[in-house]
C-alpha cells in the first residue's frame, strides 16, 4: 500500500470516527444508574477502536452526494451496537481481554455485562429513530429494514460459530468459515456500512446488492487478518490475548487449516485439548497447537487467502463505487481493501 494510501485511512478514520464517538457520548451521557450500568457502557466505547464501520457508513454515503450530518446517526448507532456485540462476544467467548484492558464480564460479572451489552444494542436504535429529522419517515423505515436485516445475519453467524466449539466440530473445511463470516463479520462490519451508506446518499435510488460482494471480500480479508494479529501481532497494539482465539478454540481459517493437515495422532490430540473447557487447557497446550500451526504452515495458508479476498474486493469496488465521481471518500473505500492487510 502506498504511504498516501495509508495516511488517507488514517485520516479518514480519525476524522468520521472522532465524530462517530462523540455521538456515542451523547447517547451514553452521565446518568442514573450510572456505577451499575451507564458508566460501564461508556467503558468500551472510551478505550479507543477505529471506528471503521462508522467511517464506511459515513464515507460511502457521501460518495453518494449525502452530507455528514445525513449518515452521522445511522453510524453512531452502529458503533453503539458494534459495542453491545462486543460486551456479549467477549462473554460468550470467555475471553479475557479487549482492547488492552480486562473484559467487562472479567471487571463486573457475567450478569452485569450482559444487562450492559443489552442496553447499549437498545440504545442503537435512538439514533436511527432520530434520522426522521434528516431522512423522513420513509428513508427512516428503510435503515431500520437494513439494520434488521444486518442484526439477524449476524447473530445467525454468531450461532454458527457457537455451535462449532459447543460440538467440537473436527471436519470443517475453507468454505465453512468463510460462510460463517459472512454472517458474523462482513454483514455489520462491511456489507451493512456500505449498503446503508448508499441507501441514504441516493435517497433509495441504489442498487444495494452491488455492495454485497465488494463487503463480503473486504469484510472476510479483515477478518481473517484479525485472526492472524492473534497469532503473531504485537500485543501492545494488537490490544487483545495473544493466541486468544486458541485458548477459546475458535474455528479460524487456521486451526481448520491445522484439522485439516494433522496426523491421525495428532486429530485425537487437537479433539481432545478443544474439547477441554478453557480453564483445563494449559499454556504447554497452546504451546503445541501453536507449533503444529507453524508446521503445517496454516498461518501462510490464511495469509495468501486473505490476500486473495483482499484483491477480490479491489476488483468489486469497482462494480459498486467505480461510476461515481472521484473524491476522498470514495479513495478511501478503495484503499481499504489493502489497508485491512497492513493493520496491525
Amino acid at each position: 500500500m502506498t504511504t498516501a494510501g495509508a495516511t488517507l485511512v488514517r485520516s479518514v478514520l480519525e476524522e468520521y470516527g472522532s465524530l462517530a464517538r462523540l455521538g456515542v457520548r451523547t447517547y451514553l451521557r452521565p446518568r442514573e444508574p450510572r456505577s451499575e450500568l451507564y458508566d460501564l457502557a461508556l467503558d468500551y466505547p472510551q478505550r479507543g477502536g477505529r471506528a471503521l464501520r462508522a467511517s464506511l457508513c459515513i464515507a460511502s454515503a457521501r460518495v453518494f452526494g449525502a452530507s455528514t450530518e445525513d449518515a452521522l446517526n445511522s453510524a453512531v448507532a452502529l458503533e453503539l451496537l458494534h459495542n453491545a456485540f462486543l460486551v456479549h462476544d467477549d462473554v460468550e467467548d470467555g475471553s479475557e481481554e479487549r482492547r488492552g484492558a480486562p473484559t467487562l464480564h472479567m471487571l463486573h460479572g457475567v450478569p452485569i455485562a450482559v444487562n450492559v451489552g443489552d442496553a447499549l444494542a437498545v440504545l442503537s436504535l435512538r439514533p436511527l429513530l432520530e434520522n426522521r429529522a434528516n431522512l423522513g419517515p420513509r428513508l427512516t423505515l428503510r435503515v431500520f429494514e437494513e439494520t434488521a436485516r444486518m442484526a439477524s445475519e449476524s447473530v445467525e453467524g454468531q450461532a454458527m460459530e457457537l455451535a462449532w466449539r459447543r460440538d467440537n466440530a473436527m471436519d470443517l473445511v475453507d468454505a465453512d468459515y468463510l460462510r460463517m463470516i459472512l454472517k458474523k463479520t462482513c454483514w455489520y462490519t462491511t456489507i451493512y456500512p456500505c449498503r446503508v451508506g448508499a441507501l441514504i446518499g441516493s435517497r433509495d435510488g441504489a442498487a444495494l446488492d452491488r455492495f454485497v460482494r465488494f463487503g463480503f471480500f473486504l469484510g472476510a480479508a479483515f477478518q481473517i487478518q484479525d485472526d492472524l494479529l492473534n497469532l503473531v501481532g504485537d500485543h501492545a497494539r494488537y490490544g487483545k490475548e495473544i493466541s486468544g482465539d486458541i485458548w477459546e478454540a475458535k474455528r479460524t481459517l487456521i486451526l481448520i487449516r491445522l484439522l485439516q493437515l494433522a496426523s491421525p495422532q495428532e486429530r485425537i490430540e487437537l479433539g481432545r485439548l478443544l474439547g477441554l473447557e478453557r480453564d483445563a487447557r494449559t499454556p504447554g497446550d497452546i504451546q503445541w497447537v501453536r507449533e503444529r500451526m507453524d508446521a503445517y504452515g496454516c498461518i501462510e495458508h490464511a495469509r495468501q487467502v486473505a490476500h486473495g479476498l483482499a484483491g477480490a474486493a479491489i476488483h468489486e469496488f469497482e462494480a459498486a463505487y467505480g461510476g461515481l465521481p472521484d473524491s476522498r471518500d470514495k479513495q478511501f473505500l478503495k484503499s481499504l481493501a489493502r489497508w485491512v492487510l497492513e493493520r496491525a
